[in-house]
């Protein structure tokens, strides 16, 4: 197909205006390249007037100059799909940045996909365990699922979400994962490709990273780059995808920041009046369907720990499982920091886990409520004040806590402890023997970084 020309006309940070005659008009999400240098891309964005529109540019705008010609590919961007990524780290335009050669791949696919059509969309029942007991108990994960880790910084996002890539993967190999990268650290993604690389998960696992030093024109859509690539094995391949996200806060953020050099007007909140219809259509695209699922697991960065920041809040409605970390339990040394109150899940109920797992959360839940008033008493006068039955919840809510701790297989090397994987009917046996009171003779203690409470006994 033959290529309409362009003229550049204007460049404001990664938004450049490009004038089209009225014969060669160009579509939005349309791929463009620089007609002397084809390696430099951009792509149309919207229209500013009926010839003239702005497009994002991909690459730094030092060499580009009014009169430029730009060349329409008539195509939005294009990424390889398939067996081929599997294994591979690659950019947003889906080339390598592993040093591994170019990727093999027999299939491209545009970035920007059709929604599927609602007879399409199913939910699925079947439990997803993570042997993260703090997880698989207060907050558990069906297949299908979305669910949301969210915390401040240096809380343990990243190496949570790197567990339960290692937990979840080791137990079936016959899952694909797909790990986006968006706006956080390059030391982060070396350190996660050479985790998963010691743990043999990296050939079941492809990682899309844009990274904190890239333009927020790369960062924004890497998460649509990725989201292609998991639509491909659950379409085509018919295969269960985990989509694993890192930080889906700097996709809201990026997203403002390009906003912003479009000169929109933002909303009250001061972020883009378009953050929701973004959110929508990126989590839309991570569906089940009647024949495979894919399972949404994406770290949420908490800026200055206020989770009422409208861009974090922008998430919550397409989630159906919220971990909170805490600063101040990961303070008190407790991994992973997961603040078991505040955490919650759609599927916290006897149709989806059992009676057993149901009534014993809720006894747990209980618990750890009534001792948060206990707290403060503690705080003030001391133990001695308590009465011996408040004495008795005090201790076996700190006996729960600590026992909520978990030794991590990914932390290894900096715990020098050996990571725990705990099936979640030995989480909840054990729960319920520290309610009924099993464990009162025990140091609270003994409890901290085990795997099962049998090791107590040995």
């Amino acid at each position: 197909m033959e290529k309409s020309h362009g003229k550049i006309i204007a460049v404001e940070g990664q938004v450049v205006t490009v004038e089209f005659d009225s014969e060669n008009i160009p579509s939005i999400s349309d791929a463009l390249v620089l007609k002397d240098d084809q390696t430099f891309r951009m792509e149309v964005l919207i229209s500013s007037s009926e010839s003239t529109f702005y497009c994002l540019a991909f690459s730094p705008t030092e060499k580009l100059y009014r009169g430029a010609e730009v060349l329409n590919t008539k195509s939005p961007i294009q990424v390889p799909v398939g067996e081929g990524v599997l294994g591979r780290v690659v950019n947003i335009f889906g080339e390598p940045l592993d040093g591994k050669g170019e990727i093999k791949a027999k299939l491209t696919k545009s970035i920007y996909s059709e929604q599927l059509l609602y007879d399409d969309v199913a939910s699925h029942r079947d439990f997803l365990e993570t042997g993260i007991k703090a997880l698989d108990f207060f907050s558990p994960v069906l297949k299908g699922d979305k669910i949301g880790l969210f915390g401040g910084a240096g809380v343990g996002k990243t190496i949570l979400l790197t567990e339960i890539i290692h937990n979840v993967v080791n137990v079936s190999t016959k899952r694909s994962v797909v790990f986006a990268g968006i706006g956080e650290r390059s030391r982060e993604g070396q350190e996660l490709y050479e985790t998963l690389l010691n743990q043999k998960t990296l050939p079941f696992v492809s990682l899309i990273f844009g990274t904190m030093g890239d333009n927020p024109a790369i960062r924004f859509k890497t998460a649509f780059t990725a989201a292609t690539i998991a639509e491909y094995f659950r379409d085509q391949a018919d295969r269960e995808v985990l989509f694993f996200i890192d930080n889906i806060f700097r996709f809201a953020l990026a997203g403002n920041e390009l906003s912003m050099l479009l000169n929109t007007i933002p909303s009250e909140d001061g972020y883009q009046p378009t953050l929701a219809s973004e959110m929508g259509a990126f989590h839309e695209r991570l569906l089940s369907t009647k024949k495979t699922a894919i399972t949404t697991i994406e770290a949420v960065y908490i800026p200055n720990d206020d989770i009422l920041d409208q861009g974090v809040q922008s998430i919550f409605p397409y989630l159906d499982s919220s971990v909170i970390l805490s600063r101040n339990v990961y303070q008190e040394g407790k991994v992973p920091a997961i603040d078991l109150l505040e955490s919650s899940s759609s599927n916290l109920n006897p149709e989806v886990i059992g009676a057993d797992h149901y009534e014993t959360a809720l006894l747990a839940q209980a618990l750890l409520k009534q001792s948060v008033t206990l707290e403060r008493i503690v705080s003030l006068v001391g133990t001695s004040e308590l009465s011996s039955e408040d004495r008795l919840i005090y201790e076996r809510a700190k006996k729960l806590k600590n026992y909520m701790t978990q030794s991590f297989f990914v932390a290894q090397a900096q715990t020098g402890r050996e990571g725990k994987y705990v099936p979640v009917k030995t989480t909840v046996s054990d729960i319920k023997q520290i309610l009924n009171g099993k464990y009162d003779d025990f140091d609270e203690d003994k409890f901290l970084f085990l795997g099962s409470l049998e090791e107590i006994k040995k």
